[in-house]
């Protein structure tokens, strides 16, 4: 059977100063250090077999994906089911006022926080992303394929694909930005997976520098 990887990358840091939970809202784009990240990422990807740069159709996905895209002479394609989850907190400052969530009008959004009750449940999550990696192989078969996603959509397919269960603590994500989670594949099946985080260096001067610090609350993603 022809190997092909699919490597899951979060996007870069994203410009929000308002601290607003930005969810899939419209608008919100990397910062310099964002595009720093994603420019190092083209880097590192430039000597690999990379045949396919697919991105979540959000701004900052795109906005990640394209340095590499262009650095290869491909295509970027978007591909839906690489979205950041549902959350309906989206829109609320959160990540500038935590007491904001303790108000009694979002108490009953904390009734199953394994499903989670306050946003999009994980196992639809999961048939996405799984979706969006099937068709990933087929498009770089034998080779390698950049996919850009989110925190949240990242994490709950690794914790899937580890057989872990899905509900989870989000201060424990290991999934920096610009972080990059490779699944193997013979086929269709998956032989093994590896996570590396090859601009880790520029971290120090993000934002976001805890893995899922800033969505501890609500399992937002990012």
């Amino acid at each position: 059977m022809e190997l092909t990887t699919v490597h899951l990358v979060r996007h870069g840091e994203v410009d929000n100063p308002e601290g607003v939970l930005y969810g899939r809202r419209d608008g919100f784009h990397l910062t310099q250090l964002g595009r720093d990240m994603a420019a190092g990422l083209a880097e590192e990807f430039a000597d690999r077999d990379i045949r396919a740069v697919v991105a979540s159709p959000l701004e900052r996905a795109i906005e990640t994906a394209t340095p590499t895209a262009e650095k290869l002479g491909l295509p970027i394609q978007t591909d839906r089911r690489l979205i950041e989850a549902g959350n309906k907190f989206e829109g609320v400052a959160i990540n500038k006022n935590r007491l904001i969530l303790a108000h009694p009008r979002y108490w009953s959004w904390y009734l199953n926080p394994l499903r989670p009750s306050w946003g999009e449940p994980y196992p639809e999550i999961v048939a996405r992303m799984s979706g969006a990696i099937s068709a990933a192989i087929d498009l770089a078969a034998g080779g390698e394929a950049v996919l850009v996603s989110h925190q949240l959509c990242i994490w709950t397919m690794r914790r899937f694909v580890e057989g872990k269960p899905l509900a989870h603590d989000p201060r424990r994500r290991e999934c920096s930005l610009c972080s990059v989670t490779s699944l193997k594949f013979a086929g269709k099946q998956l032989l093994s997976w590896e996570y590396a985080e090859p601009v880790g260096h520029l971290l120090a001067r993000a934002q976001d520098m805890v893995p899922g610090s800033s969505e501890a609350a609500t399992n937002a993603g990012y």
